[in-house]
């Protein structure tokens, strides 16, 4: 583990005003985030706040948030988010000096829209290959050593037999001493042992068991009878 909580501190805000608005980003405000795992996953729908969230904790380690590492700048011009200026970590013992020194701090950020331009421009060539096999090859080569490895919805690109693939570079990089930190929709993914599973939604955030989950429930429920989902969306 390299940070086991992160928190943000604003004197005041308007609630109604983007993103405090938002109930996840609220509930950071007031109590932080806990992480008691190597690797925690974000879910909830669209506009839940996951990748907001996922994107100020990139920022606050000092990642790009266009994608890359945190010795690295893909789109330096842009200012840091609002919320991400202000995110702060309380480290694990073994992160303690990644976060005290700014050259000793390791990690990226996989936005899955952006990925293989940030990988190229830090001289990761995947050659040519697919969209998502260029993903994989970058986690092959690039996420191997101990650090923050933030990710927003990396299964964008991937089929179910490359999801399971990168569910195992997962398994790897947490065993090299890395912390993941995900935004995702799959099933497939949060289904890693061991992993934290945080359920962003109206309610702000909860933790949830894996089969608990609305999206595993929704899945299973839709495998087993597409129609009864169809019937709602199709004349």
């Amino acid at each position: 583990m390299i940070v086991e909580r992160a928190y943000a501190h604003v004197a005041s805000y308007e609630e109604r005003e983007w993103p405090w608005s938002v109930p996840c980003v609220r509930e950071l405000l007031a109590e932080g985030l806990r992480f008691t795992a190597p690797v925690t996953f974000l879910v909830g729908e669209n506009g839940s706040g996951k990748s907001t969230l996922v994107e100020a904790l990139a920022e606050g380690f000092g990642l790009d948030s266009w994608g890359g590492s945190h010795d690295w700048r893909y789109a330096s011009h842009r200012a840091k988010s609002v919320l991400g200026q202000r995110i702060r970590f309380d480290p694990a013992p073994r992160g303690r000096r990644m976060i005290s020194s700014w050259s000793a701090r390791k990690g990226f950020f996989l936005r899955a829209e952006t990925a293989l331009d940030a990988l190229e421009r830090e001289g990761f060539a995947p050659g040519s290959v697919s969209h998502g096999e260029g993903f994989l090859a970058a986690f092959r080569g690039k996420f191997l050593q101990p650090g923050l490895y933030v990710m927003d919805e990396p299964e964008a690109a991937l089929s179910f037999s490359s999801c399971l693939e990168l569910v195992g570079h997962l398994d790897q990089l947490v065993a090299a001493g890395g912390q993941v930190i995900c935004a995702t929709h799959s099933p497939l993914l949060t289904a890693l042992p061991g992993a934290d599973i945080v359920e962003v939604g109206e309610h702000g955030m909860r933790r949830v068991a894996w089969h608990d989950l609305a999206l595993v429930d929704h899945w299973r429920r839709y495998l087993a009878d597409p129609q009864s989902y169809l019937r709602h969306v199709l004349g």
